[in-house]
């Protein structure tokens, strides 16, 4: 009714200027907390409140530094995470990609594998920083990310351009006998076998590249992609856990064991794998 009145009685809609409450801050002020916040990417709203009583004495609350910061351009985001990279990654992996990129029908040859974690506790990574448009990739605004053992389910599973593998549990730690045994002979070897000119990819993991797994390639013949050190985040297959993690953080069912929760994933994949456990 009063936007009705106001545009009857005055022809607008918007506030008259200077009208509503004054900022509790001036634009020095402004400027001040801009710094701070980019001083410190990582402080939440709440540390920079203390921070600024402790360096001004005066008191600012949380969600009025939080607008000061909106109206500047600093929103908090979910950082970018990373893995640490020397500079002989980084040269390797430019070095793959130049090797493989006029590459086209090559990759629908390509069957990606891997092993995945899930832990019986999801992080939903609540970590931000304040950043402006386009600051995504500063170093400033990433926090690399580190796997930490917790109970969990760890999987394995390989993907191809038409068809995809069973999905194994792998139950205790992994080694090339156990990876030869359990995961290349059972499924993998089948796997690719069963498509014409299949090329094998699998990170550098140890038993992965062991001795005996290598002799066992050969005696197979079973054709390697070379795989640059450190570089998950090239592997398709990695989007695929991270929409079977993404399902099971939205699954409102706790899960108390591992074996409930490799019933959890057994749902969150039904009708996109077939399920086989290795003891």
């Amino acid at each position: 009714m009063r936007v009705w009145k106001q545009w009857t009685d005055e022809c607008r809609t918007t506030r008259k200027s200077g009208s509503g409450p004054r900022n509790v801050t001036s634009a020095r002020d402004d400027r001040h907390l801009v710094r701070m916040a980019r001083t410190d990417r990582t402080a939440s709203s709440r540390q920079l409140a203390a921070l600024w009583s402790i360096a001004t004495g005066v008191s600012l609350c949380a969600s009025s530094i939080r607008r000061r910061l909106l109206q500047c351009g600093l929103r908090a985001r979910t950082p970018l995470y990373r893995i640490p990279l020397t500079h002989d990654h980084r040269r390797l992996r430019l070095q793959w990609a130049n090797q493989h990129r006029d590459w086209r029908a090559d990759w629908q040859h390509v069957v990606f594998s891997d092993e995945s974690r899930f832990n019986l506790w999801y992080h939903d990574g609540r970590i931000r920083v304040r950043r402006y448009a386009g600051e995504r990739h500063l170093p400033e605004c990433i926090i690399e990310r580190h796997s930490g053992r917790t109970p969990g389910v760890m999987v394995w599973g390989a993907i191809a351009y038409h068809r995809r593998s069973q999905l194994l549990r792998i139950v205790g730690n992994l080694n090339s006998n156990r990876y030869i045994r359990e995961v290349l002979q059972p499924e993998a070897v089948p796997f690719l076998q069963s498509l014409p000119g299949a090329v094998f990819q699998q990170d550098n993991a140890r038993p992965h590249t062991a001795r005996i797994v290598k002799s066992f390639f050969a005696a197979q013949q079973v054709q390697l992609l070379p795989w640059p050190a450190c570089s998950p985040d090239m592997s398709p297959i990695e989007h695929v856990w991270d929409v079977i993690g993404r399902r099971l953080a939205r699954d409102p069912r706790p899960v108390a064991s591992a074996d409930e929760l490799w019933i959890a994933l057994r749902v969150c994949t039904c009708g996109r794998y077939e399920h086989k456990k290795t003891e």
